[in-house]
């Protein structure tokens, strides 16, 4: 099955991406990304649940963009990724 990425910016000329590389199990450091969305923090509080009932062997780090209307600042990306060894980024409204 051929996977496609769809970008939902508006991009006249798309940028090619590559998929980063998948592991087949999860265990390690997991950060979940709050892009401060409304209700985003629920999303974010039910996925944590879940993900800990069936991964028992995970750590949950939370992180939060200071607004959803921009990027993540580089200081919180680099933080993600020398603390984390999964990203999750979930949105809500």
């Amino acid at each position: 099955m051929k996977q496609v990425i769809v970008d939902p910016t508006d991009e006249r000329v798309p940028i090619r991406r590559t998929l980063a590389a998948r592991s087949d199990t999860i265990v390690g450091r997991v950060a979940l990304l709050d892009i401060a969305k409304p209700r985003g923090n629920v999303l974010i509080d039910r996925l944590a649940e879940h993900l800990q009932d069936r991964l028992p062997g995970i750590e949950i780090k939370r992180f939060r963009k200071p607004t959803f209307t921009k990027p993540a600042p580089d200081e919180l990306r680099r933080r993600i990724a020398q603390e984390s060894d999964f990203v999750i980024e979930a949105l809500a409204d």
